[in-house]
């Protein structure tokens, strides 16, 4: 399958020019209003190219509307039978296929182009994954040791106060990294926007804060208030690559297992809260989660838990 770029001189090739004006006005949509995280944009790109480019050899030609608007539900199993064959897993057909919808979503709303086909597929079915938290030994320990990596003082207080955000706050690490400097908590809690421009107000420990004023304190670029508060070494907003390459780099030195990503420090807070009386409710607003049920899978986590110190405890040796 053909990987081309979301970008308008790539996508010519495969694009009739409507149809590229179309995806182009998608792709600032979800940009622009959805507000979607760089990582999220890359992948939809990714995706959705891949879905031009089968349409481009299964079609024979460019991909005009017409034909967008044409696919049927043979078509669209076509596509996910091809993606089956590239050896992609479930997982990742299922996000390509999230993909697609999200596109005739878009322009069933703003064009009333509709497609009835793709709303009759059907999803490959995904295995139940439970989150696979920090235990909160280990999340201390990523803590102490995450500014000891870096080899000036500004950076290591920097790697700290964007793990503390996520360990103390829930936070994502795409909802750290574009906060701006007018976002730094002064009191107890703190403002932020999340998914699908969801607000919601997260407490603030006094270590998050700490961590926070020191790192604007040792920060050798002056951080203004509408530009970004966590920079890299040339000045510019941080690229979420950095955290995930440094916390790769001190889970090997500590010996996590690869689970511990800087995502994994958001489920530890909701997991360590939740075994510590926190009541999913509270947990569901804190994390910003729009369905319970999203929350819920916590509850599977702690009763892992507990059955393992159970078992544990009462071994027959």
């Amino acid at each position: 399958m053909a990987k081309v770029p979301l970008s308008p001189d790539k996508l010519l090739t495969h694009l009739s020019r409507d149809a590229s004006a179309l995806v182009l006005k998608w792709h600032r949509y979800l940009k622009t209003e959805r507000r979607a995280s760089q990582h999220t944009l890359d992948a939809y790109s990714r995706d959705f190219a891949g879905f031009i480019g089968f349409l481009n050899n299964h079609h024979g030609g460019a991909v005009t509307v017409a034909l967008l608007s044409e696919q049927s539900v043979r078509d669209f199993r076509s596509y996910l039978a091809a993606k089956r064959g590239e050896g992609a897993s479930a997982r990742s057909t299922a996000r390509a296929l999230s993909t697609v919808r999200n596109f005739y979503r878009f322009i069933a709303r703003t064009e009333g182009i509709e497609n009835d086909a793709i709303k009759a597929i059907q999803g490959p079915k995904l295995p139940h994954r439970v989150p696979r938290p920090l235990t909160e030994d280990g999340a201390r320990a990523v803590m102490d040791t995450i500014g000891e990596l870096a080899d000036e003082d500004w950076i290591a207080a920097r790697d700290t106060a964007i793990i503390a955000l996520l360990y103390g706050c829930g936070l994502r690490i795409a909802e750290a990294l574009s906060m701006n400097g007018d976002q730094v908590p002064e009191g107890e809690t703190m403002r932020i926007v999340g998914k699908r421009e969801k607000e919601r107000i997260v407490p603030v420990l006094p270590a998050v804060k700490d961590a926070i004023k020191t790192y604007r304190k040792l920060c050798p670029y002056a951080l203004k208030a509408d530009g970004p508060l966590f920079v890299g070494k040339r000045g510019a907003r941080l690229n979420p690559r950095t955290v995930q390459a440094t916390m790769q780099k001190v889970r090997a030195l500590l010996g996590l297992p690869e689970s511990a990503t800087p995502h994994a420090l958001r489920h530890s807070f909701a997991t360590h809260l939740l075994s510590r009386g926190g009541d999913l409710r509270t947990i569901q607003e804190l994390l910003g989660h729009a369905d319970l049920k999203a929350t819920q899978i916590y509850t599977e986590v702690d009763s892992a838990r507990l059955l393992d110190v159970y078992d544990k405890a009462f071994r027959r040796t």
